[in-house]
């Protein structure tokens, strides 16, 4: 289904090109968190590598649906593939609690984000939530594996939690408007 140049995006063609580049953002948290979680979390780098494989799959659900629809990604691609990627520069450098607690954080935030746009998308475009739902279990997945490593830090999940959930609320509500 090609679409008139001239066309305003639809909601829900907004909601994939913003999932679109979240995933895109994720791919690279978790490059960024491997090029130090090497050396301060070795026992998380088979996991991180998992993670990391399940957004790039994530990347391409959405990256097919867009296609399909002929919407250009989100402006805002870029900026959160820069973005990610410092963020994991920075978590990985301070090891596996403010990693795990990086996950937590950002998860929560999208998993809502996605339910939310599942029950608004709900009867509307049947391909935009069959996208969306494909990936919510590996996201919640992540989510829990990582809350698990994180419970026994005070510090990193205190200080990331917050800072972390923001900046994905903020990069998520841009999005929707570029």
């Amino acid at each position: 289904m090609k679409r008139s140049k001239n066309k305003a995006p639809t909601f829900a063609e907004r909601v994939l090109k913003v999932n679109h580049a979240g995933e895109n953002g994720a791919v690279h948290i978790y490059t960024g968190q491997l090029v130090f979680g090497r050396w301060t979390a070795p026992g998380m780098v088979p996991e991180l590598r998992d993670f990391r494989t399940h957004e790039q799959a994530h990347l391409e659900i959405f990256a097919s649906e867009l296609r399909r629809r002929g919407v250009k990604r989100c402006r805002s691609f870029a900026l959160c593939g820069i973005g990610g990627y410092m963020l994991g520069l920075l978590t990985g450098l301070f090891g596996q609690t403010a990693i795990a607690a990086t996950t937590v954080a950002v998860e929560r935030v999208v998993l809502a984000h996605l339910r939310e746009q599942l029950r608004m998308l709900d009867g509307s475009d049947a391909e935009a939530v069959l996208a969306i739902s494909r990936i919510i279990a590996d996201e919640q997945e992540h989510h829990d594996r990582s809350a698990t490593q994180a419970a026994g830090g005070k510090f990193w999940p205190a200080i990331l939690s917050s800072v972390v959930a923001l900046s994905t609320e903020s990069v998520i509500w841009l999005g929707m408007r570029l």
